[in-house]
């Protein structure tokens, strides 16, 4: 049975890749449906899944998000995870897509949850805006902000994995940091006329197979400071990369809700990880270690031969072996451990977040 994949809002749902793709459920907003009939969705979905896995963008209304503690803690379930996300909408959308292609997997509830946060680093979000002037969620300098005030300027702005900004046209266009790997391109056309992200950026960042166009989410004109834009997000698109990806980290328990997990922290309860006594340097697991490695991974897969930062750098050649098997058939091995499934720590607050707090996020959503 697969883990269930939900998000607050349905721009975060993109059309699936393959028939295969599961399903993303969309909870309503808390403006439009009651407490009552909220808890009793999240029962109907952990009665069918077993675990729900939801994906909530940082830059969602407080209220949404205290709708979900408040759900949690009613249900006193150790079986929901909330997953916060940074990047922009449509980059936003783009991780959803690819936790549900991994749902369809037999990765575990915990390492689907925490993979959210390795993905992130794969997905490179951004948008052609015509104005910076109310951009605040990306650093923005006084010079393009003076700029910003000349007719017909425009700025490509990259949000994630790295921020930056830079002018386009002119010759002193700075070029954005692209992927050192295979990537496809998702774009989705504001108010801007321009074509720079099809006649620039593809090239640049090696950008293979057509690019695909999407509606522009009803809230990246808030997230960017302007309706004049064109958002992009370049990102991995094959379901075997992103399964060796994700299975070539090491696996974790985690010490609070004996959750399986993948990095630093636990996607479940949100516990970080406690580092191993004794063991070996290259043998304990952290969001940046395994982050170089992993960027190996996806760099081996896609057949980049640029060299990847981290201990390990050396040239990376192709695995022809991997070119179309089936992801399940990739498998390290056997099912996960049954505690991976939810049966290891009993349903209680302690596990609905990092310091057992839910009662405070609780307190501002009961009628």
């Amino acid at each position: 049975m697969p883990t269930a994949i939900a998000v607050t809002s349905a721009d975060l749902v993109l059309p699936p890749t393959d028939p295969g793709t599961p399903h993303a459920a969309v909870l309503p907003a808390p403006g439009t449906q009651s407490l009552d009939a909220s808890v009793a969705d999240m029962q109907q979905l952990l009665a069918r899944y077993g675990h729900v896995v939801v994906v909530c963008p940082t830059s969602a209304p407080p209220a949404v998000e205290n709708r979900l503690y408040a759900v949690r803690a009613l249900l006193e379930s150790d079986r929901i995870a909330l997953v916060r996300t940074d990047l922009p909408p449509l980059g936003a959308a783009v991780l959803v897509r690819q936790l549900r292609q991994l749902a369809g997997c037999e990765f575990s509830p915990g390492v689907l949850a925490s993979a959210a946060r390795l993905l992130a680093h794969y997905i490179y979000a951004g948008a052609v805006l015509g104005s910076v002037s109310k951009l605040d969620r990306v650093p923005v300098s006084l010079g393009s902000h003076l700029k910003g005030w000349l007719p017909g300027a425009h700025f490509a702005v990259l949000a994630g994995p790295t921020p930056q900004i830079t002018r386009v046209g002119g010759t002193g266009e700075t070029p954005l940091a692209g992927p050192e790997f295979t990537t496809e391109l998702l774009l989705a056309r504001g108010q801007l006329q321009t074509d720079w992200p099809t006649a620039t950026l593809v090239p640049r960042w090696r950008i293979q197979g057509a690019v695909q166009e999407t509606p522009l989410p009803e809230t990246s004109p808030g997230w960017w400071g302007t309706g004049k834009l064109v958002e992009f997000a370049a990102y991995l698109p094959d379901l075997p990369v992103l399964y060796q990806l994700v299975s070539s980290v090491r696996r974790e328990t985690c010490h609070w809700c004996a959750m399986d997990l993948i990095g630093d922290r636990c996607g479940f309860c949100g516990a970080p990880l406690t580092t191993t006594t004794g063991a070996p340097p290259d043998q304990t697991t952290r969001t940046g270690g395994a982050t170089h490695r992993a960027r190996g991974r996806a760099a081996q897969l896609t057949g980049s031969s640029a060299h990847v930062n981290g201990p390990a750098t050396h040239r990376i050649d192709v695995p022809a072996q991997l070119a179309g098997q089936d992801p399940r058939e990739l498998a390290p091995g056997g099912r996960p451990d049954p505690h991976a499934l939810g049966g290891g720590a009993p349903a209680g607050s302690r596990a609905l977040g990092p310091g057992g707090h839910p009662g405070t996020h609780a307190a501002h959503d009961r009628p």
